[in-house]
């Protein structure tokens, strides 16, 4: 009642189905317009099986809130979509108004194009948004993501002096004193930006079928699209980046241009990277395997996998502790110090004395990585011995496969 736009949620289960369908239920009463489901628990360093982060989506639990919600409220669901089969079976399966994907259309974005069918004469009406920004952001953008920023900040400083015995400097209390009038700037901002928005109305146009279906099967072609759209709706290039390598993610490693990928400071770089893709697939002969390269690649592979099990030991010692101390949360100590250090502070850190990158270290809740690999001349001396985190710090294209940018 006090917005006129529709609101829409997204939600995962709950520990039962009971709860799931209140929360839903309370949802519906207050306002909302439309439920998402991703069909999976709430991400847990304990949990394992069906409904877990990498196990299946628990899709008959969304048949169950259907019925309570009826069938006139709508829901989506979410959860088990690779391909278009499975966009089918799972409306199906669910009984939802409904499909939505994350992974599977991140690999394959032309993932619901076969509900169009295969009609190459036929064409579709695409609605295009206007009122977006232009290729390079306005002065009002680089202002609201500075303010963007230094809330984040503040509210980061306020979450550790609640859940810690943190003790606020004169200069913290100062950030904290500015957090209403940023806030307030920011929300400005944004009502400008829905005023101008909201006067504009879309574009439509006409796109054959068969150029659709054309680019659908040619995963280079589809890559370039998202980078045109990429130029007319600027993001950052670690966002950039991460999509191109998902959709190219196999002709990428089939032909070592991962690394090269990633490293891209600019789109014309991306766009070079998918040209060497063309280059190798229509003249074979043309690519060289480098065993070098894949050594290496091999190399850096045992490395994460090393880390990954030294992260898990350390999951568990940590959550032993929580249970010995009668902790009802037992992720608490895993929140601790668990922030990734970017490349920026590791830049400041080096101009410090010991003492000094030892305190920010741990003031920038960084007390689970290891110091001494990112600061120590050669890293860390004690190498695989060593109970920390090794973990590169974050760059401008800095990403893992596991990150969930689209979202």
């Amino acid at each position: 009642k006090e917005v006129s736009k529709p609101i829409f949620v997204k939600i995962r289960l709950l520990n039962t189905i009971k709860e799931t369908i209140k929360l839903c239920r309370d949802l519906k009463n207050a306002g909302a317009s439309l439920i998402a489901i991703h069909a999976r628990y709430r991400a847990s360093f304990e949990r394992k099986g069906a409904g877990a982060r990498d196990g299946a989506a628990m899709l008959d639990q969304i048949v169950e809130v259907k019925k309570a919600l009826g069938p006139d409220f709508p829901i989506i669901a979410n959860g088990n979509v690779i391909t278009y089969d499975d966009v089918v079976n799972n409306m199906e399966i669910s009984s939802a108004d409904g499909i939505m994907s994350a992974e599977g259309i991140l690999d394959n974005p032309a993932l619901f194009l076969p509900r169009h069918g295969n009609d190459r004469k036929a064409s579709i009406e695409i609605a295009v948004p206007a009122g977006l920004p232009s290729a390079k952001p306005g002065a009002d953008q680089k202002k609201k993501r500075k303010l963007a920023k230094k809330l984040r900040e503040i509210e980061t400083i306020e979450a550790k002096a609640k859940t810690s015995s943190h003790l606020l400097t004169k200069e913290q209390k100062e950030k904290i004193a500015t957090k209403d009038t940023i806030a307030n700037v920011i929300a400005q901002m944004e009502r400008d930006e829905s005023t101008k928005n909201s006067s504009s109305a879309p574009n439509v146009t006409n796109v054959p079928l068969k150029d659709l279906l054309e680019i659908a099967d040619d995963k280079t072609s589809m890559a370039n699209e998202y980078l045109d759209l990429a130029s007319t709706y600027p993001t950052t290039m670690r966002t950039t980046i991460f999509h191109t390598r998902r959709i190219l993610k196999i002709e990428l490693g089939e032909y070592q241009l991962m690394e090269e990928c990633t490293a891209s400071k600019s789109i014309d770089d991306i766009r070079d990277v998918i040209a060497k893709v063309v280059k190798y697939q229509n003249d074979p002969a043309s690519f060289t395997f480098d065993l070098a390269k894949a050594k290496k690649d091999k190399v850096a592979l045992a490395k994460k996998k090393l880390e990954e099990g030294k992260r898990k030991r350390y999951e568990g010692r940590m959550m032993r502790k929580a249970k010995r101390e009668g902790r009802s949360d037992l992720e608490y100590y895993l929140r601790q110090g668990a922030a990734v250090p970017t490349v920026e502070e590791i830049d400041m850190l080096c101009s410090l004395s010991y003492e000094g990158q030892l305190k920010a270290w741990k003031a920038n809740d960084h007390s689970q990585h290891c110091m001494g690999y990112h600061l120590e001349e050669g890293g860390c001396k004690r190498d695989r011995a060593c109970a920390f985190l090794h973990v590169d710090a974050i760059g401008k294209n800095t990403f893992h496969e596991t990150d969930e940018v689209a979202g």
